[in-house]
Order: C-alpha cells, then sequence, then structure tokens
C-alpha cells in the first residue's frame, strides 16, 4: 500500500469514527426577554355625602388622581332605589359621590379635607336650600384606616372652632351604593349652572 493510500485510509476512517460520535448541542440562540409587567395601581374608593351630589360629583372630578366619581344613593334601606323614592325622604338614603381613586396620587386623607371644605357640615339634613335627610352630610369609610383618617379630620375640624355650631358629619361603615340614574352623572358637565359648593382642591 503506498503511502498517499495509507493517509488517504487513515482520514477515512478518522472521518467515520467523527460521524459516528454523538451531534453536540447547539447553544439555545438568545431569546429577547419580555419586560416585567408594570404594577397594576392600587385602586380605593371613598363614599362621601355633602348634599346635592351634582356639585359634589364635578368638583371631585376635578382632583387629580380621582379616576372616576359616580353620584349615587347610600345608607338606606330600599334596594335599587330611584331618584324620586329618594326624594320622599323615607328610604334612608343619602345623596352621595362614590369617589374611585389612585393613592399614589392623592391621599384619603386629602379627599376628607376637601369635603369637609366643599360643603358647611354643621347643617343637619340639609345643605344650602335642600332640606331632607338625603341631604345630610356623611363620610361611608370603607376600612379602618379610613375611619381613623376621617374621625382625625373631624376632630380637627371641632377644635380649630371654625364653625360655631358642632359639626354633624356622620362616619358611618359603607353600605351598598346604589348608582342614580343616567341623567344625574356629570350633570354640570351636561348642563352646565352653577354650584354652591367649593370649586378648587
Amino acid at each position: 500500500m503506498t503511502t498517499a493510500t495509507s493517509a488517504l485510509r487513515t482520514l477515512f476512517l478518522s472521518l467515520l469514527a467523527l460521524a459516528s460520535l454523538p451531534a453536540a448541542e447547539t447553544p439555545a440562540a438568545n431569546t429577547a426577554t419580555s419586560p416585567a409587567p408594570m404594577p397594576t395601581p392600587k385602586i380605593e374608593k371613598a363614599t362621601f355625602g355633602a348634599g346635592c351630589f351634582w356639585g359634589v360629583e364635578y368638583n371631585f372630578r376635578r382632583v387629580p388622581g380621582v379616576i372616576d366619581a359616580a353620584c349615587g344613593f347610600a345608607g338606606g334601606d330600599v334596594d335599587h332605589p330611584s331618584y324620586r323614592q329618594v326624594c320622599t325622604d323615607k328610604t334612608g338614603h343619602a345623596e352621595v359621590v362614590q369617589v374611585t381613586f389612585d393613592p399614589s396620587k392623592v391621599s384619603y386623607r386629602q379627599l376628607v379635607d376637601f369635603f369637609f371644605r366643599m360643603h358647611n357640615p354643621t347643617q343637619v339634613n340639609r345643605q344650602g336650600p335642600d332640606y331632607g335627610t338625603q341631604y345630610r352630610s356623611v363620610v361611608f369609610v370603607h376600612s379602618p384606616e379610613q375611619r381613623k383618617v376621617a374621625e382625625e379630620l373631624k376632630a380637627a375640624l371641632e377644635a380649630s372652632k371654625k364653625y360655631a355650631e358642632p359639626i354633624a358629619t356622620q362616619i358611618e361603615e359603607a353600605k351598598p351604593f346604589w348608582k342614580a340614574e343616567e341623567y344625574h352623572q356629570r350633570y354640570f358637565e351636561k348642563n352646565g349652572g352653577p354650584t354652591c359648593h367649593v370649586t378648587e382642591f
């Protein structure tokens, strides 16, 4: 066997040996990783009665950090009450606004402070020209933390002697909220007109 033939045979056998080896795993290609999802902002609710809900809703909607404000009724004994029923002063409901807010942008304490400033909290079962228990000053609290804040600010307002009369605002556990008829929602945006409530936050 010539030297060239021997060399070819050696090369051939080497190639066969390589072919019989298991294939090396190909490293996985670099894949782009999806960015971590943004955390869902914590959303909270607050419910206030400060007289006619049209002006209360209008003003809370103007507060930075408030996501939504809806006119409705709370604190009564009738399910799904209509505005006409509540106006009889026999259902036990108060006209309220339920505020949905982002606490990273506006605190519950700020909202309660605004609530006390936007109406006269010394009036009992009335607000301005409107009379009846449905117009009472009330904070419906959704947690022990909310109750603590509401009671602290009410006490501070009492101690400030800003009003000659005692603060009549009731602080109660949140009860079912019944949204008012659609024509009550965003009333001043739809119809214009003055509001008797404070308009600056």
